[in-house]
């Protein structure tokens, strides 16, 4: 995702899509892999305030109800539609070898074996058991599939991830 409201050094995990009761509770878009993420006492940050989740419904349908420290009624949820929940990335959980936060791979630069540039990823579709990268480039967009015989490196500290594109792309 490349939202142009993410604070520097956040991770999204999740967009305030509507109040819901009477008590401040917010119906949550989760945007996490992570099972524990929306547990009652974590924190997230809510339009740069660090708030703990104090009530959590089940999961349905990729939404949660949350009840946020600090929210005490409908009409102050409604003041955070649309709004992103984030966390520092800091207190992001270290992925196994191999797999990359989304923040780690917008603006990376796609390279051919051969050092051409093809572009720059400007999304990540998490498609079926892995992700596919929008690739844009003075060619146009390419959908690059994150599959290990098409990706051949990723090169966070730099910025690069290096391809050799199936035929037809």
């Amino acid at each position: 995702m490349n939202e142009p409201d993410i604070p520097v050094g956040q991770i999204v995990v999740g967009k305030a899509i509507k109040p819901t009761g009477v008590h401040g509770e917010l119906q949550v878009e989760i945007m996490s892999d992570v099972p524990d993420r929306f547990s009652v006492g974590m924190a997230v940050l809510l339009d740069g305030t660090e708030r703990r989740i104090q009530r959590a419904s089940a999961v349905h349908k990729g939404r949660i109800n949350l009840k946020l420290e600090g929210i005490g009624d409908r009409d102050q949820a409604e003041g955070f539609r649309d709004m992103l929940l984030t966390i520092p990335m800091e207190a992001a959980p270290e992925l196994p070898e191999g797999t990359f936060y989304h923040y780690q791979i917008i603006d990376m630069e796609v390279l051919t074996p051969g050092g051409d540039k093809i572009g720059s990823i400007v999304d990540v579709l998490p498609v079926g058991d892995n992700d596919v990268y929008v690739v844009r480039g003075d060619g146009g967009e390419v959908l690059v599939p994150g599959l290990e015989d098409v990706v051949l490196e990723v090169d966070t500290e730099n910025k690069r991830m290096i391809v050799v594109l199936p035929d037809g792309l």
